[in-house]
């Protein structure tokens, strides 16, 4: 069982599952949504996903087409992502996880669009986009721009 909670811990939650898919994401959005150079995220059956409080709390945005950003109303944090087209699956952005979800990022992606004054400094794959074919445990179907 994975906790994860937003800063004024409002909100809370619990996964009964595994956090797949981990990466960073260099695009312009998750830059805005998260105030630096990269959001580290990873997808949720949402089926595992429970509030365990504060629910209400959580507003949406639709920061592009069917794709929904969770953030708490009274802090601010970003906690999820909700997707119209496959709502078995949420992303989630791994710095609101209060334990370790076991598994590490794999790649960079949205590369072409990072912040100019960041350095990727690991030896992990980067993509300028999605990349055209999975890598290891990466499955597309991710925000970007």
């Amino acid at each position: 069982m994975l906790k994860g909670s937003c800063l004024c811990q409002g909100v809370a939650f619990e996964i009964d599952g595994t956090v797949i898919d981990l990466l960073y994401c260099h695009c312009s959005m998750c830059r805005k949504a998260h105030g630096s150079a990269f959001r580290a995220r990873g997808k949720v059956r949402a089926a595992d996903f429970r509030w365990t409080r504060g629910e209400q709390l959580v507003r949406y945005f639709e920061s592009s087409a069917g794709q929904h950003r969770g953030f708490c109303s009274v802090c601010g944090s970003n906690l999820l992502t909700r997707f119209d087209d496959n709502p078995r699956v949420m992303g989630l952005a791994l710095g609101v996880l209060d334990d370790d979800p076991g598994a590490r990022p794999i790649c960079h992606v949205f590369v072409g669009s990072k912040a100019p004054w960041h350095e990727i400094s690991d030896a992990l794959p980067r993509y300028d986009g999605l990349p055209d074919r999975p890598v290891p445990t990466f499955r597309t179907g991710g925000t970007g721009r």
